[in-house]
Formats: structure tokens, sequence, C-alpha cells
């Protein structure tokens, strides 16, 4: 299976050893991976954070395997070895997740450190701008509607 149809919006706990896996290869220096994980705080609220509940419209993972093929390119080596791959794969999780759970896990593989950094910083925005996930924070004094 090709890193897009890998990269998904799911209910299902995310594998992130087969998906920090699926991008590893010969050629790749770095690998980059960023793990957003539930955390038991806002800064914007009160209270302490208990959980999430993360919706998504039906085409989101649509959005997400969008970002994801613009994504997966290559990059000119200044060393003139060529164009050298970048993979990049996601997942977002939605449903209940408790505090310390994976909401959002995406890994790249670079031949350089520069590059891979670069990327998934990018991917991350981008997921976070592009695919309609909408979160619902629970908390000891209520529920609140944090948005995308």
């Amino acid at each position: 299976m090709n890193l897009v149809e890998r990269s998904e919006v799911t209910e299902t706990i995310l594998d992130t050893a087969s998906l920090r896996a699926a991008v590893t290869a010969a050629d790749a220096g770095a690998v980059v991976v960023f793990e957003g994980v539930v955390r038991d705080h806002d800064p914007e609220a009160t209270g302490q954070v208990t959980g999430l509940e993360y919706t998504a419209h039906p085409d989101a993972t649509t959005f997400l395997r969008e970002i994801i093929a613009e994504a997966n390119t290559e990059v000119h080596n200044e060393l003139d070895h060529g164009p050298l791959p970048v993979r990049v794969v996601a997942a977002h999780r939605i449903g209940h997740l408790e505090v310390g759970d994976t909401a959002l896990f995406v890994a790249v593989s670079a031949a350089h450190r520069q590059e891979a950094f670069a990327v998934c910083s990018n991917v991350v925005e981008e997921i976070k701008a592009r695919v309609p996930i909408w979160k619902l924070q629970f908390g000891a004094e209520g529920s609140t509607w944090v948005g995308i």
C-alpha cells in the first residue's frame, strides 16, 4: 500500500510503529515524527482536560490524502546525486480520546534532516488548516468546543 493510501482519518487507535516504518528507507538519513497527544490542560481554558471527542467531515480522509500526495515529492540534492525522495505518511484519529492518546501522527523521511523537519512542520500545519476535523474538549467544568 502506498503512503497516500496509508494516510487516513480513522476511529482506530493509530499504529505509530507501522506508520513510521512505512517511510523508513535506505536512502533516508533522517526520519522526523510528529505525534500530537491529548494533554491534560488547555492554556485557554480553566480546569483540567479529561478527554476529547474528534469528529470529521465524511471527506476528511480525502483532504488529508491530498496534503500527503503534495508532500511526497523529490528534492534536489546539493551534492548533485539527483533528486532524492521525501516520504510522508499521516493519520488522524477521531472519536473519543483520553489524555495521553495519540490524535495526530505524521512521519517524514528524507536524505537530510533539514528537508525532513521542514516538510513535517509544513504537513502538520496544512492538516490543521485544511482537514475538516472538529474537537470537543471535556473538562471538570463541562465540555467546550475548541474548533478545528
